[in-house]
């Protein structure tokens, strides 16, 4: 009697679910070919296996990681450089007072009001200068001594004198018109240091109003000198420094009070206003005391207002007041008091 030929074993047991290895499954024995996959042979039926990486239903999906990155690595956020990425070769350092100049004199020279404000006193210094020096010239001088005459670099006195306000203006306007635009905040957001902008502020505009009135005063001086110079008595080398140099100096001080003033009001129309009733009212109080009590006091006052004291630099002055390079110290001492408030003002105070 034969004995019965063994059945084959299924691909799939009715309680085994697909794919998975059965337990009497193991490796083929030596020799023995290779068996073919559930599915894959002739006459079998039943679900081909699944692809590596599919998901298969009742099974969650297997998680990857990126190519290249090991396990564990942590993956940068965005807009972070990686470890590797691209370094800038910009060295990275403190900043310093003259990054701070450098962004001052790139605002003050990219505003319009500086062009205007500029040109507007250039052409009152030398438009009233070259004016006065025609009109001198064209007088009959044959009545006047060699002893009575003076320099024709005094000519200069009436652009200087109203070119003034120009200074004034710009000087407060490179102040007050950030808190008028709300810049400011961004100024002391790249710059935090609120001393240094100030400073940064008084030296790039102390150094622009020199350097053009300088220019401006210089050639009016040439001018006159050249037009009307034989009217006048030869100018030495102190008037000649002081009719250019000196007037120039005095000038940007005053330009920088202006600016101080605009730090501390904070507001455009109202600093132009005290600025120029600190250059013209003590003239005006002094036209009005004619008491004999107050004598004293309106001689003080037409001393050393701001009008006499630029007219020193051209030998010309009201009385026995200030004289020869006084008035450029006390305008120092002036404009350094403003600073000093200037400075508390921005520090105290919110922008």
């Amino acid at each position: 009697m034969s004995t019965p030929q063994s059945q084959p074993t299924p691909a799939h047991s009715p309680t085994q679910p697909p794919n998975q290895p059965t337990p009497a499954q193991g490796l083929p024995a030596p020799g023995a070919p290779a068996p073919q996959a559930a599915g894959s042979g002739p006459g079998t039926t039943g679900p081909a296996p699944a692809a590596p990486g599919a998901t298969v239903p009742g099974r969650p999906a297997p998680q990857r990681t990126p190519q290249g990155a090991p396990q564990g690595a942590a993956t940068p956020w965005p807009g972070q450089a990686p470890p590797e990425g691209y370094v800038s070769p910009i060295p990275i350092r403190k900043a310093t007072l003259a990054d701070a100049i450098a962004a001052e004199w790139t605002k003050i020279r990219s505003i319009r009001s500086t062009v205007w404000t500029l040109g507007s006193m250039v052409l009152l210094i030398v438009g009233l200068g070259l004016l006065a020096a025609f009109v001198v010239s064209a007088m009959d001088s044959t009545a006047a001594t060699q002893t009575e005459r003076v320099p024709v670099l005094i000519l200069g006195i009436y652009g200087t004198m109203l070119s003034l306000i120009c200074v004034i203006t710009l000087g407060v306007l490179t102040m007050s018109s950030e808190y008028g635009t709300g810049l400011i905040r961004t100024t002391l957001t790249a710059c935090p240091d609120r001393a240094r902008v100030l400073t940064a502020k008084a030296i790039v505009f102390f150094l622009l109003t020199f350097v053009t009135t300088t220019v401006a005063t210089t050639l009016v001086a040439v001018a006159t000198e050249g037009i009307a110079g034989r009217l006048g008595a030869a100018p030495t080398a102190g008037q000649w420094l002081k009719a250019t140099v000196g007037v120039s100096v005095f000038m940007s001080l005053v330009g920088v009070l202006a600016l101080a003033v605009g730090a501390m009001l904070r507001h455009s129309a109202g600093a132009i206003a005290v600025m120029l009733a600190v250059v013209m009212m003590p003239l005006v109080l002094a036209m009005f005391l004619g008491v004999s009590d107050l004598a004293e006091l309106r001689s003080w006052l037409l001393l050393y207002s701001i009008p006499n004291q630029l007219g020193v630099f051209y030998d010309v002055s009201a009385g026995e007041g200030p004289s020869g390079w006084d008035p450029l110290w006390i305008m120092t001492l002036v404009t350094g008091a403003a600073l000093g408030g200037a400075y508390l003002s921005l520090a105290k105070r919110d922008a």
